[in-house]
């Protein structure tokens, strides 16, 4: 996906469809998995992104542009997760090299930051 590898994912996820989109000069490929509830709506239990651009060249400029995407404002931090990444209340990021980074999101909270992490320590770069 987007030249990387997840390793693990969670049981239980919904149907996946992929995505790419480009958004302040950078590029996502987004792989989206969704559940259909009992009144017909759609719920995303899980997202996976790879991001590419020349603004993510380090881990203080990945979570500046994450501020900005997802409208957090300017004081938004996230707490450190491990050395490369930064983990918010449904979601981590991981710089992988500069320029590449990973984000997975449990926005609906359908299968746990527990899970989230996991999946976040699986992906690594497609060999």
């Amino acid at each position: 996906m987007g030249g990387l590898a997840v390793g693990y994912l969670p049981d239980r996820l919904g149907a996946a469809s992929d995505f790419e989109f480009e958004w302040g000069g950078v590029a996502f490929v987004q792989r989206v998995w969704e559940t259909q509830l009992p009144d017909g709506a759609w719920r995303v239990d899980l997202q996976v992104q790879a991001m590419r651009g020349e603004g993510l060249a380090d881990l203080d400029a990945l979570r500046a542009f994450l501020a900005e995407y997802h409208e957090r404002g300017d004081d938004w931090k996230g707490e450190p997760y491990g050395e490369d990444g930064v983990a918010g209340e449904h979601e981590v990021a991981r710089l992988l090299a500069p320029g590449l980074a990973v984000e997975v999101r449990d926005p609906f909270g359908r299968v746990g930051l527990h899970e989230v992490k996991a999946t976040a320590a699986s992906v690594v770069k497609a060999p």
